[in-house]
C-alpha cells in the first residue's frame, strides 16, 4: 500500500509514457525514404495546426488585462529570457570538454525557451497563486518566445554553427506566425467552442510532439548518431539540467519576495518563472536544427522536461500545505465566509462561466 501510494505521488504522467514509447518506436522502426518524406509533410501540417489553436484560444483583452501587472510580468520574462540564457551559456561552457557540440547546443536551446502553459497554470491553481496572471504570463511568453528564441540563439549560439538562415525565418513566419494570426482572426468565431472542447488543443498539442519526436529520432537512428552518445553524457546533461532549475527557482522566490509581491504572486513567479516549453521548443527545433542533429539537441529539453515536473509538483504540494495551515489559523469567522483565503477569489475568478 505504502509503495502504491508514493508512486500516486509521482508526476510521471501519461505523455511521458507515450514520449518513451515513441522514441523506442522510432529506433525499432525508424521511418526511411518515402515514408520520412510524407512524415516531414505531415509534422509541418500539425505544428502549424497547433499554432492556429493557440492562437484562436488566446484572448487578447486577457493579455493585454495582465500586462498591467508589468512588474510580474517583468520578472518572469527576466527569469525565462535573460537568466535562464546566462545559465545556459555558462553550463555549456563548463561542459565544453565532457559533452559533444550538438548536447552543448540542446543546452543553449533549452535556456532561450519560452515557459510552459498548462503545466504552469496547473501547479499555479494547486499552490493557491495567482492564475489569471500565470495564464497572462504563460501565454505571452509563448507569443514572444516566437521572435525572442531564434533570436536569442542566433547571438548565443551563434559560434555552434550557422543556424538561423533565411529558409528558417520563412518557416517560421510560415509554420508559426501565420497559423498563430490566422487563429486570432478566426477567434470570435469559434474561441468559445475551443474553449468547450479543450480535449482537442490537448490532443493536437501532445499529438504534434510526438510526431516531431518520432521524426528527429528516426533520422537520428537512419544517421547512426545514437552511437556517438553514453550514459555518462546523459547523466551529464541530467546533472546540469537539475542544477539550473533549482538556481532559477531559488532565485524567483528570493526576488519575488525582496520586491513585495503577494504570496499568491509569487507563486505564479515561481512556476511561470522556471519551465520551458516542451510543446512549443520540439516544434521549434524542427524548423531551425533540421537534420539528424536535432534528436540530440532536444534531449537536455526532454530531460529538463520530466524533472520539472517532479520539483514543482513537490513544490506546489509544499505552498498548498502552508496554505491549509494558515487557513486553520483563521478566526472562526473565515470558515464562514466573512473573511477571504488567500488566492480565493483568483481561482474563482479562473473558473469559467464565473
Amino acid at each position: 500500500m505504502r509503495l502504491n501510494a508514493l508512486l500516486a505521488r509521482i508526476p510521471l504522467d501519461r505523455f511521458l509514457m507515450l514520449l518513451i514509447v515513441t522514441v523506442v518506436l522510432a529506433a525499432v522502426v525508424p521511418a526511411r525514404g518515402q515514408a520520412a518524406d510524407a512524415l516531414d509533410w505531415i509534422t509541418f501540417g500539425a505544428i502549424a495546426f497547433l499554432f492556429f489553436l493557440y492562437g484562436a484560444r488566446l484572448s487578447p483583452k486577457a493579455v493585454w488585462a495582465g500586462l498591467l501587472h508589468w512588474r510580474l510580468q517583468g520578472l518572469v520574462f527576466s527569469s525565462t529570457f535573460i537568466l535562464f540564457p546566462l545559465l545556459g551559456l555558462a553550463a555549456a561552457a563548463l561542459a565544453a570538454p565532457f559533452l559533444p557540440p550538438d548536447l552543448l547546443l540542446g543546452l543553449i536551446f533549452l535556456s532561450v525557451l519560452p515557459s510552459t502553459v498548462q503545466s504552469s497554470i496547473a501547479f499555479t491553481s494547486m499552490a493557491g497563486g495567482n492564475v489569471p496572471a500565470a495564464l497572462t504570463s504563460a501565454s505571452v511568453s509563448n507569443l514572444l518566445g516566437m521572435v525572442v528564441t531564434p533570436i536569442l540563439i542566433v547571438l548565443l549560439a551563434s559560434t555552434q554553427q550557422n543556424i538561423l538562415s533565411l529558409d528558417s525565418l520563412e518557416k517560421i513566419a510560415l509554420q508559426l506566425l501565420a497559423p498563430f494570426l490566422a487563429g486570432q482572426l478566426v477567434r470570435p468565431l469559434i474561441g468559445a467552442w475551443l474553449l468547450r472542447h479543450k480535449m482537442l488543443t490537448s490532443v493536437v498539442d501532445r499529438g504534434s510532439v510526438l510526431i516531431v519526436v518520432y521524426a528527429a529520432f528516426s533520422e537520428g537512428m537512419v544517421a547512426g548518431v545514437w552511437g556517438l552518445l553514453g550514459w555518462e553524457e546523459l547523466a551529464i546533461v541530467a546533472g546540469i539540467d537539475v542544477v539550473m532549475l533549482a538556481i532559477v527557482l531559488v532565485a524567483t522566490t528570493i526576488a519575488s519576495r525582496k520586491l513585495g509581491f503577494s504570496k499568491e504572486d509569487e507563486i505564479a513567479i515561481v512556476f511561470c518563472g522556471s519551465k520551458k516549453s516542451m510543446a512549443t521548443g520540439i516544434p521549434m527545433a524542427g524548423i531551425l536544427f533540421p537534420g539528424q542533429a536535432m534528436s540530440i539537441i532536444v534531449l537536455p529539453l526532454m530531460l529538463f522536461h520530466q524533472i520539472q515536473l517532479f520539483a514543482c509538483a513537490a513544490i506546489a504540494q509544499r505552498y498548498a500545505k502552508r496554505l491549509t495551515m494558515a487557513t486553520a489559523k483563521l478566526p472562526p469567522e473565515a470558515a464562514t465566509g466573512s473573511a477571504t483565503l488567500p488566492g480565493a477569489p483568483i481561482l474563482e475568478a479562473a473558473v469559467p462561466g464565473k
